[in-house]
């Protein structure tokens, strides 16, 4: 059982393997938050040793009012968007006006779906959407944070992410349901 006051004390008062017990508890979380929102391998890589770098700096500012969990998912957002803001890499845009052909390939599914699984293919459409919707799908869906825990992490106001989660639900369904057209086609 993993206790964060515990854990948080003992890292306080220098103790090393206290740290390396919270990296190995979180370091699926921050790879998963970093790898939705950044592309490119390397500065995935690096952005997910500065998340655990400023987590170490800033742990004593932790103060319990939401889990553990939440605040380093909110560290390794924040530490993304900058990255991405940084090295402008990432489009903010809500909704383009031709979302098909802007954010999807026209790789034939069939193809797709033999070269990788299910799965793959629904992470491939999801890496494509627009970074806001990749982030409460991603949050939600796979971290399982609640919507009010996604407000305090992004800082999106709660019927804001509702209201994404509904938008990138739908717009996976409507891309699966074009795709499955054209396969039968």
């Amino acid at each position: 059982m993993f206790n964060e006051k515990d854990i948080i004390t003992r890292i306080l008062n220098k103790d090393f393997k206290a740290f390396e017990l919270l990296v190995r508890q979180y370091e699926r979380l921050v790879f998963f938050v970093i790898n939705r929102l950044v592309h490119d391998q390397q500065d995935k890589e690096d952005l997910c040793q500065e998340v655990f770098i400023k987590i170490h700096k800033n742990l004593y500012k932790f103060e319990f009012k939401s889990k553990l969990s939440t605040w380093v998912a909110r560290i390794a957002y924040l530490t993304a968007i900058n990255h991405l803001k940084a090295n402008k890499q990432e489009r903010l845009s809500e909704y383009p006006e031709d979302i098909d052909r802007y954010y999807f390939t026209d790789e034939n599914p069939e193809h797709t779906m033999i070269k990788k699984d299910t799965v793959n293919y629904v992470n491939e459409l999801i890496q494509e959407m627009p970074l806001q919707y990749r982030t409460v799908l991603t949050l939600y869906h796979l971290n399982e944070f609640s919507c009010s825990e996604i407000e305090e992490i992004t800082g999106i106001p709660e019927g804001t992410v509702k209201s994404y989660l509904f938008r990138a639900r739908k717009l996976l369904k409507e891309k699966i349901e074009k795709d499955l057209k054209k396969e039968e086609i």
